[in-house]
Order: structure tokens, then sequence, then C-alpha cells
């Protein structure tokens, strides 16, 4: 779509909320994206100028923000606080993901955008929380994830704890619970005529995230020792093996149905320890050995065409150029192209409303003039708000 055509009418389960967002950075911006992926309306303010402070992304590839129309305003000035609170007055949702504080100093923090829109949803993200002895500590997804227990699983058992880039924390126990309670907020207000307040905190979510290692570990089948758990790397049957030419496999044969037609098609079923070692977490090391040894005698290709037809559990470790040219992924659609850039489509998938494609990120302060218009502000109004 070039830029001068009109964005196509919002298509998915969300259409009809309208969302405004405080442009930042990770989180905030991903829950945002979420919410426009699935059909909402939503409108961007950015900071006057070419890129955000510490946004590594040029706007035209800065995929976190797609799906949006962007109104630049210097909320330091008293003309854009109150352009953005009549934006304000005619939405669902407003995002924010500074430290806490931040927006109340501006003029734009919950009290003063809840009296301007009693059923406004106040969506806060940050790392720590709006409360607790860290809450105005700075921090980034390592230190969130690493205080709420999700880092320390992760990693080899001789070795320290490996970040998971910044997918655990940051997006997955950030910015998608950040949009579930978003949603679920924007539903009681729409049922009771009020708005309120969703403290997403990466900290909480993350600890959220671990829920079912907590359960594990109150029924003694977890301990706190990295590669030395069922979904750590511990158990033989679930873990990641090198192949001869360096590719990798991502083995998971948990259930015995499973395991054992991998072990059938490996030459192992009869092998004693291989049939014992399946509960006896005692054998795990020794097996674990034995594996890697035997997948290290063939290329990865060789394994798949043995295995990858099979209820084995093993799939290929796939590289992020790799992965879209998966015939799954391409049947499925599960990646798509827009303006040159592959990105992941829209997720999940509806019966009836389906998203649409995304649609490119918009240049910051692009849209100003006409969502301002949108929103009633006169010519002088507009000029005042967007005063340089």
């Amino acid at each position: 779509m070039s830029r001068t055509e009109e964005p196509p009418h919002p298509t998915g389960p969300l259409r009809g909320v309208r969302a405004i967002e405080l442009a930042g950075l990770g989180p905030a911006p991903f829950g945002a994206m979420l919410l426009a992926d699935l059909g909402a309306e939503v409108i961007r303010v950015d900071r006057p100028g070419e890129r955000a402070a510490g946004n590594p992304l040029d706007p035209t590839h800065d995929l976190l923000a797609r799906g949006r129309r962007s109104v630049a305003l210097d909320l330091k000035k008293p003309a854009a606080v109150e352009a953005l609170l009549r934006l304000v007055e005619g939405a669902d949702v407003l995002i924010e993901g500074f430290r806490p504080g931040v927006t109340e100093r501006l003029g734009i923090g919950p009290d003063v955008c809840l009296a301007r829109n009693p059923r406004l949803v106040y969506g806060r993200m940050t790392g720590w929380g709006q409360s607790g002895p860290l809450a105005a500590r700075a921090g980034h997804d390592i230190n969130y994830i690493a205080v709420a227990g999700g880092l320390d699983p992760i990693g080899h058992q001789d070795g320290p704890p490996v970040p998971p880039v910044n997918l655990l924390g940051d997006f997955g126990g950030g910015g998608m619970l950040l949009a579930l309670g978003v949603v679920a907020a924007v539903l009681r207000a729409r049922e009771s005529g009020y708005g309120q307040v969703v403290d997403a905190s990466i900290v909480d979510g993350t600890a959220v995230l671990t829920t079912i290692l907590h359960a594990l570990r109150a029924q003694g089948e977890w301990v706190d020792r990295r590669g030395s758990n069922l979904l750590d790397g511990g158990a033989h049957f679930y873990g990641v093996y090198a192949c001869a030419d360096g590719r990798y496999l991502a083995v998971g044969a948990i259930e015995p149905q499973f395991y054992q037609r991998l072990l059938q098609l490996l030459g192992l079923a009869d092998d004693p320890d291989f049939v014992a070692g399946h509960s006896d977490r005692t054998y795990w090391p020794k097996l674990r050995k034995r594996l890697a040894d035997t997948f290290a005698t063939r290329p990865q290709a060789e394994w798949l065409e043995l295995l990858g037809d099979e209820d084995t559990c093993v799939a290929p470790v796939l590289s992020l150029g790799e992965s879209p040219a998966h015939p799954h992924n391409r049947e499925r659609g599960t990646f798509t192209e827009v303006n040159g850039i592959v990105q992941p489509a829209a997720a999940p998938r509806f019966s009836m409303d389906q998203p649409g494609p995304p649609q490119p990120p918009p240049l910051p302060g692009e849209h100003s003039r006409d969502v301002l218009a949108e929103a009633g502000l006169s010519a002088a109004e507009i000029e005042a708000a967007l005063a340089g």
C-alpha cells in the first residue's frame, strides 16, 4: 500500500475499539500492535522527530508500530497535551509504557484522563509495576525475568542462565498480558460504563508464565538446578541435538507412545537403558550423551527424512530467515510480506472475523492533521498543538 492510499477498513474481532498509544519501546508497542493486528484502531502518539530515543529501528522497519496512524505531539507543551486529551475523549483505551509518575507529571495521568472519559481503560506497561521497592528503578527484560524466576531455569547445567532474547519478558510476560488485560477491561467498561487502570508488569507477567514450573516444584518433580528437569533439557527425550552438518533437531518425545516410536526408528527400542530411562531420571545424563552421539552421525536432512513424518515429536531448528519458507508455515500463511519486509502475520486465527494483512508502520506524525481534525479540533487548535 502506498502512503497516499487510504488504509483499508479494519477487519478482525476488535474492530470498533479505538486506542491511543503513547509511543515507546518494546512491550507497550507490542501490546498495541496486537490490538491493531486484531482490528482495533490504534492512534500512535509519537514524539516530533524521526526516531524515538533508544529505538534501533528506523520508522519504515519498526514492525511493532505496524497498522497504526501516527500523530506527533510534544507533550511538554500545553496545547499538545490538550490535543491528546481531546483524543482520549473519544477513545476506549490509552496505553503508555513510561516509568511510574511520568504521565502524571505531563498532566495526562489516569485521574486526568478518566475525568475526561470515565469509560477509558488506561493501560500501563512497566517492568517492575506501579508499586514496590523497585518500581522507580531502571531495568530491562533480563532484569525483570531474573527477579520473576523465569531466567534461572534456562541454560545448561554446567553454565550460567541463558537470556531467551527478550521474548519471555518484554513480549510474553509484558506486551501480551498488557493486551489481554486491556481487552478484559474494555469488556468490563462496556458492561459497567466505567473504565479502570491496568497495571501490567513484566515481573508479574513472567511469574504467571512460570505457573506450571511452580506446580511441578510443589509436586516434587522440579529441582532448582538447570538442566535437571523434564522441560529444561535435563531429560534426554526433550532437548536439542546437533547433527553431522552442524544443524540441530528439537526433540520433544515426552509421552510414552512418542518416545517408543522414536526409539523404534533409532533402533533403540530393545535397549534396556532407554526403556528404563523414560521414567528413571538417574539414566538421563547417560542417555542424553548416547542420543547426542547418535544424532551426530547424520545430517539434519537425513534425520528429518527418517523421523519428520512420524509421531516422534522431532522438528528442525530453523533460523529466523528459514522459518517463513517451511512448508507448514507457507501453507498456513504464518508469515507475510508487506512493502518487501517479511514478518509474522496476525495471530490467532478466527472463523468469522479474520484480521486483514498487517499494514506498514507509519512515519512519525504522518497523520497528525487528519486525526486531530477527526477529533474535532479547529484549524487554529491543530496549528497550536503541532507548533514546533
